[in-house]
């Protein structure tokens, strides 16, 4: 058992030496995230609103104590209705570096859930959909949940990613694409997303998934969430699933085993910190 706890002790500082040492644009990009946590956590308990650690932020968490070495964002979710109420309060709490991005903040955001943006700094992502947004810096985001049925939301993101073939369609300039995106994303938030929560209201699921429009299919169960607890993240009492183990394992399988990391997948290409 010694031998195996030297064995971690030996990787996470491989993985950090290789990855995130400190003074790194990544490890600058994660430590300003977490002043982004530390800030939504402070407005979350100041108004009663649960949330909790998810997806690969869970996983750093519960894995490495913190974020996943190579990992250049940071997810939270959050049931609906109390998303809803974050929308409404986060505003009023925003200092002057943060900006909440959602469709109403930024006309050219084009994702059904919402992100706080650092303004001090500037990224570009690898899929370019961004490159439309009024605001660019270190975000977190921050997904709703809501119960529906999976035929419903297959629909809804059905919907929605006629928004990605606009952008990702060659022959539409900047300014054309912005105009097609805007009608899409208004017609579902104002005709698409009301009809199917209605539909999903007459047939309940047991399980919640991420709200309508989020192009993720994979579910939640509410045993395993409620109630909240807390584990270290990076240092700090953070909110994480009651049962960690089944979300990270309904999610990732078998979540304590490294993906091969001459492959990985990132978010970011592009970063700009100031300090």
């Amino acid at each position: 058992m010694e031998d195996t706890a030297i064995n971690r002790n030996m990787d996470a500082e491989y993985l950090k030496k290789r990855f995130n040492p400190e003074g790194s644009l990544l490890r600058r990009q994660q430590h300003r995230m977490t002043e982004m946590l530390l800030f939504i956590d402070r407005v979350c308990k100041k108004h009663g609103i649960p949330y909790w650690l998810s997806s690969g932020t869970l996983l750093g968490c519960v894995r490495h104590g913190g974020y996943i070495p190579w990992d250049d964002d940071l997810d939270i979710e959050m049931l609906r209705k109390d998303y809803m109420r974050l929308m409404e309060v986060l505003p009023k709490e925003l200092p002057d570096n943060y900006a909440l991005q959602t469709h109403d903040t930024d006309p050219n955001y084009i994702f059904a859930y919402a992100k706080l943006r650092d303004k001090r700094s500037y990224l570009e992502e690898t899929n370019h959909y961004d490159r439309i947004f009024k605001y660019r810096g270190i975000y977190i985001d921050i997904f709703p949940f809501e119960k529906s049925p999976l035929l419903l939301h297959w629909i809804s993101c059905r919907a929605h990613g006629f928004i990605y073939k606009v952008l990702n369609n060659r022959r539409n300039t900047d300014e054309v694409a912005i105009r097609k995106v805007n009608r899409i994303f208004r017609f579902n938030e104002k005709v698409t997303f009301p009809l199917l929560r209605a539909l999903s209201a007459l047939y309940p699921s047991k399980l919640v998934r991420y709200s309508f429009g989020v192009p993720y299919s994979d579910t939640r169960r509410m045993e395993d969430i409620f109630p909240l607890t807390t584990a270290k993240f990076e240092g700090y009492d953070m909110p994480v699933p009651r049962d960690c183990h089944a979300y990270l394992s309904r999610k990732f399988g078998n979540y304590m085993q490294l993906p091969n990391i001459d492959e990985l997948h990132l978010h970011v290409y592009k970063m700009e910190i100031e300090d």
